[in-house]
């Protein structure tokens, strides 16, 4: 569809960042940072909320602000304006991508994931047993392609089994409970990557965005599983056993038919938190 140099107003901007920082995070850390400029969103890391002792490798970190990305892709897009990202875009480790803003109609599913964002939530309680369509499977494993991720249900009791056990195993070296593993009823899946560099990481947490406000858009319930990859050698005999050794796990997901009613969600941070402004710039006073 043919674009315009035309720019979005900047409450159409803080909208679609204030749903951006609805994404997902591991323990809710959100670390993630938004510079504003008059042509461009830049996203930074925020290190200063990262957690090295789970995190050591800055997985989860990465993850986390590549699931805020689509999101705010996903806000734009459903605003008519089309993100296009550019990932690690300069010298400077801390700056993730940049985003330009073109224009664009929206499509019924960019409409259809962006209302799915303030409906989704992490559900750590019981899943109903019953089985997903094959259909519904195929859709989640589409979006995932479309980040360049790809989507593994675990359906084989012994790779079910192994899964199960390194969440277990993974909690156990972190003195919690496995508690929000669940892993007795819904789908687990696996989204993993060809590589394991930051992109990688980033594309893959853009992917669990994609999955989760689709599912979530379906009816279903999700939770993000990350302790068990947050241990090298639980991910890597998730990896080896699971994936034979052809891809980088980089998170499960558990997604099913929820049981019960959703519990009190996790709080975010507001943009006043987390968003400046690039150095000469400031908020415009036009809007379109």
């Amino acid at each position: 569809m043919r674009t315009t140099t035309t720019l979005p107003g900047h409450q159409t901007v803080l909208r679609a960042l204030r749903l951006a920082n609805r994404a997902p995070s591991a323990h809710n850390t959100q670390p993630w940072h938004w510079l504003v400029g008059d042509y461009s969103v830049h996203l930074m890391a925020d290190r200063s909320r990262h957690v090295p002792g789970t995190d050591p490798d800055e997985r989860d970190l990465v993850l986390s602000c590549g699931a805020a990305l689509h999101h705010l892709r996903t806000a734009l897009a459903a605003s008519g304006w089309h993100a296009e990202a550019t990932l690690l875009p300069g010298t400077d480790p801390d700056h993730l991508a940049s985003v330009e803003m073109p224009r664009r109609g929206p499509s019924e599913q960019d409409i259809a994931l962006a209302r799915a964002i303030p409906r989704r939530h992490t559900d750590r309680g019981a899943y109903a047993a019953w089985p997903l369509p094959d259909g519904h499977l195929d859709l989640l494993a589409g979006h995932a392609a479309e980040e360049g991720v790809a989507l593994v249900p675990v359906t084989d009791p012994a790779h079910r089994s192994v899964v199960a056990t390194a969440i277990a195993a993974a909690a156990g070296w972190q003195d919690e409970t496995a508690s929000d593993a669940g892993p007795c009823a819904g789908e687990l899946l696996v989204l993993a990557t060809t590589a394991d560099d930051v992109v990688s990481r980033l594309r893959a947490g853009a992917a669990a965005s994609a999955v989760l406000l689709a599912a979530t858009s379906l009816g279903l319930a999700t939770c993000p599983l990350t302790r068990l990859l947050q241990v090298g050698h639980t991910r890597d005999r998730l990896r080896d056993e699971v994936l034979s050794g052809a891809t980088h796990p980089q998170l499960v997901l558990r997604v099913g038919w929820p049981a019960a009613e959703p519990l009190v969600r996790s709080p975010r941070r507001t943009v006043a938190e987390t968003v400046t402004y690039l150095p000469g710039t400031g908020p415009r006073r036009d809007e379109h």
